[in-house]
């Protein structure tokens, strides 16, 4: 079924509900490297005690700089060195020098693990998706609103590195919020209550302004893929021909800045409210400081705090006030970031509907009866017509069926049914008797050999371009070369100039294109590499001359004695070659026998063979 459409959070509450994906995000941190995680969380746990520290030991030295300043002491920087006097200054002077020192080269390592990790990170999520991605259906890829999940899915994979090393940063800051709320709690308990009194409404004001980024970027997936697609077409080596001769530069480029400035408008007009709103909350936090300032120097004017006091809690206040500011703004942003991991969580919850079954049993070595088609009725997700309907006839094993008829009769679809791609909404399809949904899903895979109309041409190698039909023999150059022969993609080959290490395609430099006929005869190679028990070629010679084409399924039923195998072309004059033809009509048989079996009744395959022979004449 297609997915449903799903709209974002849009109420503080529910936004606020996608801080529960930071845990499982964390959990997939520590799987990508956990010894680099936790180096991480100790270096920072140590960072966190520094600032403090560092500006306790600056009230001592202020105290201790006020006390010898009080004394009758000697006259000049020496004396007071070699008398003595200045030891405990110099101890301390020293001990905030080494914790200057040991912040700048902990701050560098943080930054150097966490580069680290990342990358790993990256790696892990990335590799986690594609693995993911391979168990979903067929009918997942086709479907719009599944390809905008996959799209946001991609790019929080990529793209959410920067939360990583906010939650560390957060976890740090807490620490350093703690150590310094201690301090001020000592003095004076009230002065934390006024400072998280004036950041509130900055933090209010950031978890909307983020949670309307979020709403924006949601809701503009289908539009950032249209402007992907586009950038895409405009640049593409597959579409630069058409892209020239059709003038399309114009209206590609006309399209792109419509839709982007759709998303500028938009946007800036959030980052506008947000800045007129952030300076209204900048205002409230500073005179929450100078309030707690006046009282620092009012206490110090009395007698109550020391200057060295004075330098403590003011320093205090104000590093207090900028990490909480920053902790709640963060806050914000990791719960607005927590958002787009729903994103990715979402994708990794897509359960795939076409699976083996507990107890599944393995494709048998040798086909014995061949496959069954018992009044099979489907339709694609989301359709109203029927794809194919009331289905049914048998495929022997070691027998060349060939499937003709009309685009839209069902004969790929018939395909699609047989590799299990998609499963049946009526009837079945059996396999020596057992229904198809019994055996393991990837035995049976691995037993056809499928070559689509619409094969992939993989910017690789002339040799992995072929392996792809049995990838786990890649390194077995003879088996390569033998299905290039086999497919007559040899000939091809022998003219690169790299033969079979030659890269194909121009997306990279050092590429050589082929041309249509040559990728079809790489392609149909794939098929002769896998050596399955059942070979199905379904319409990849449409490139291929008709001498050509012809000569390509001659050599397939040749090579294809022993197997079960099925050909889909329009040409006629090479179907002739099957042990039996299917004529398709409408998703149904309308008919089935030898070439000349049809030719001598009255039917579409003979309608249709005299219309083709008559343009040949």
């Amino acid at each position: 079924m297609p997915m449903p459409l799903k709209e974002p959070p849009r109420s503080f509450r529910a936004r606020w509900a996608a801080m529960k994906n930071i845990p499982p995000f964390l959990r997939l941190v520590w799987k990508a490297a956990p010894a680099l995680t936790l180096a991480s969380m100790i270096l920072r746990l140590i960072r966190a005690v520094i600032p403090v520290t560092s500006l306790w030991i600056g009230k001592l030295i202020i105290d201790e700089v006020i006390r010898l300043v009080a004394l009758d002491g000697p006259e000049n920087l020496t004396a007071w060195f070699t008398g003595g006097q200045a030891n405990h200054l110099m101890i301390l002077v020293a001990a905030e020098f080494g914790l200057a020192i040991l912040s700048d080269g902990l701050a560098r390592l943080v930054s150097l693990i966490d580069a680290l990790l990342a990358e790993r990170l990256t790696i892990s999520l990335t590799m986690d998706l594609m693995e993911h991605a391979a168990e979903l259906d067929l009918e997942d890829f086709e479907d719009a609103v599944f390809q905008d999940k996959l799209d946001r899915a991609r790019r929080q994979a990529a793209g959410r590195m920067s939360l990583m090393g906010l939650i560390f940063q957060q976890l740090q800051d807490m620490l350093t919020v703690l150590t310094f709320a201690g301090g001020l709690i000592a003095y004076n308990p009230w002065l934390v209550v006024l400072l998280l009194l004036t950041l509130i409404p900055a933090f209010l004001g950031e978890a909307h302004f983020n949670a309307k980024n979020y709403n924006l970027d949601h809701g503009r997936t289908p539009e950032r893929r249209e402007l992907d697609y586009i950038r895409q077409v405009a640049a593409q080596p597959d579409t630069a021909k058409e892209v020239k001769i059709f003038n399309l530069h114009a209206f590609l480029a006309e399209r792109y800045r419509t839709l982007s400035e759709k998303f500028y408008r938009e946007r800036r007009q959030i980052a506008r409210s947000r800045a007129f709103w952030g300076v209204i909350f900048t205002a409230i936090g500073t005179l929450g400081y100078y309030t707690a300032y006046l009282w620092i120097v009012g206490a110090t004017l009395a007698g109550a705090l020391s200057i060295g006091d004075l330098t403590f809690l003011a320093g205090s206040f104000q590093r207090l006030r900028s990490l909480l500011n920053g902790l709640l703004t963060s806050f914000s942003t990791t719960a607005a970031q927590a958002l787009y991991l729903e994103d990715l969580f979402e994708f990794f919850q897509v359960e795939p509907e076409i699976t083996s079954d507990p107890g599944a049993i393995l494709v048998p070595a040798t086909i014995r009866d061949g496959f069954r088609f018992e009044d099979v009725g489907f339709r694609y997700p989301g359709a109203t017509k029927w794809a194919v309907r009331n289905l049914t006839f048998t495929l022997h094993a070691g027998e060349t069926l060939a499937l003709v008829g009309e685009n839209g009769a069902g004969k790929t679809t018939l395909v699609k049914l047989l590799a299990r791609l998609y499963d049946p909404d009526e009837g079945r399809i059996m396999l020596d008797g057992r229904d198809l949904r019994d055996y393991d899903l990837d035995s049976l895979r691995a037993a056809i050999g499928v070559i689509f109309q619409d094969f992939v041409r993989y910017s690789w190698t002339a040799a992995d371009n072929i392996a792809v039909g049995r990838i786990e023999a890649r390194a077995d150059r003879p088996r390569i070369e033998a299905a290039a022969q086999s497919a007559m993609a040899d000939q091809v080959i022998a003219k690169l100039p790299a033969g079979y290490d030659q890269m194909i395609g121009k997306r990279f430099a050092g590429g050589v294109e082929l041309s249509g006929g040559e990728w079809q005869k790489l392609a149909i190679a794939r098929a002769y590499m896998r050596d399955a028990q059942v070979l199905i070629l379904d319409e990849p010679t449409a490139a291929l001359d008709a001498r050509a084409e012809f000569e390509v399924f001659e050599r397939f039923k040749h090579l294809s004695t022993g197997k079960t195998a099925i050909l889909i072309s329009h040409r006629f004059s090479s179907v002739r070659m099957a042990d039996r033809i299917l004529v398709l009509e409408n998703g149904r048989v309308e008919a089935e026998g030898t070439h000349q079996e049809l030719m001598e009744s009255e039917g579409r395959y003979r309608e249709l063979f005299e219309l083709q022979a008559a343009g040949y004449r």
